[in-house]
């Protein structure tokens, strides 16, 4: 082979090697969603989130790829979802509790992690502050602790009867450990007698609504992903045991519990997705200063308060966000 041939082979495959190379698809930057629940309980909060990153220019199989995996309402899975999501090598895990959120930081310290409903995060360790997390984690705060007073102050007013109170709580999980200490405080303020309740599978739940049929006049349920994926079933264990019951998302209450009050998840999962972008287009998650929420919602079942024998104030009702009738 002549040196002009040989100029011309190595010629044409030069030329050819950014071809080659722009025919490879480049890899779609890829969030890693872990979800404490089912999906089916889940899906409204996912759907919120996916929205709003559509909204951003974060199209799934587009110019983003979205890895979703579920513990089905099993804490125990989270460590292995989390170190599953390492493997996968997402640029950004995004946590929907307590739970999970603490496995992932637990699986990675360079992945970002966003959590998009954590119960103190700063108290459960998830963040140095507020203002300034450091690390790779940052959220949204659900201030689920901060404002379980003020739910029970709603239940007394629509259960003015109220002498004793059951607290039903998972202890494993941190976030629903301290909400639980709160409503003590709050129940301890008000005067009312108050037992403990606690669950750690679903199967424990039956027994201890059995239990506080002769115990308590109310049931104050801690916030809990695990529950979440059984609202139906407690719903009536409830309606069975004739006990009005305060809840933190409106979900349970549109499955047959009395009334809730707390952030509007699917708005805090929205803004999840904007602290999303803000990781995706370069900002370090530990920087991002802890968000809180904005918008909280009221809701009454009036069908399941009938049913129970309950008047709900018309001023309750007047300022109720939603009302099942």
């Amino acid at each position: 082979m002549n040196r002009r041939q040989l100029i011309t082979l190595f010629g044409g495959a030069a030329a050819a090697w950014p071809l080659a190379t722009r025919a490879q698809p480049a890899r779609l930057p890829t969030i890693g969603v872990m979800g404490t629940g089912t999906a089916s309980s889940q899906a409204p909060y996912i759907a919120a989130f996916v929205k709003r990153l559509h909204e951003l220019n974060w199209i799934e199989g587009r110019t983003v790829a979205i890895e979703q995996r579920f513990a089905e309402g099993r804490n125990d899975r989270l460590a292995a979802i989390a170190a599953e999501l390492v493997r996968l090598k997402v640029d950004v895990m995004v946590a929907s509790s307590t739970p999970g959120a603490l496995a992932a930081k637990q699986a990675t310290p360079l992945i970002p992690i966003v959590f998009a409903a954590a119960g103190d995060p700063v108290g459960n360790g998830l963040v140095a502050s507020l203002a300034r997390p450091g690390g790779n984690v940052t959220g949204l705060s659900q201030l689920q602790t901060d404002t379980a007073g003020k739910r029970l102050e709603l239940l007394r007013e629509v259960a003015p009867q109220l002498r004793r109170l059951a607290i039903l709580v998972d202890s494993d999980n941190p976030a629903a450990a301290l909400e639980r200490d709160q409503v003590e405080a709050a129940a301890g303020t008000l005067g009312l007698d108050h037992a403990i309740f606690e669950f750690r599978r679903i199967e424990d739940i039956a027994p201890a609504f059995e239990a506080m049929k002769t115990r308590a006049d109310a049931v104050y349920v801690c916030l809990d992903p695990v529950l979440n994926t059984s609202r139906i079933g407690l719903g009536t264990l409830a309606a069975a045991a004739r006990l009005p019951t305060m809840h933190g998302v409106r979900e349970f209450v549109e499955a047959g519990g009395l009334m809730s009050y707390g952030p509007n998840f699917p708005d805090m999962f929205r803004r999840t997705a904007e602290l999303v972008d803000k990781i995706l287009r370069g900002t370090k998650a530990g920087g991002i200063p802890v968000e809180q929420p904005t918008k909280f919602d009221l809701v009454i079942n009036l069908t399941t308060a009938k049913a129970l024998g309950l008047a709900v104030p018309p001023t309750l009702l007047a300022i109720a966000d939603e009302v099942f009738e």
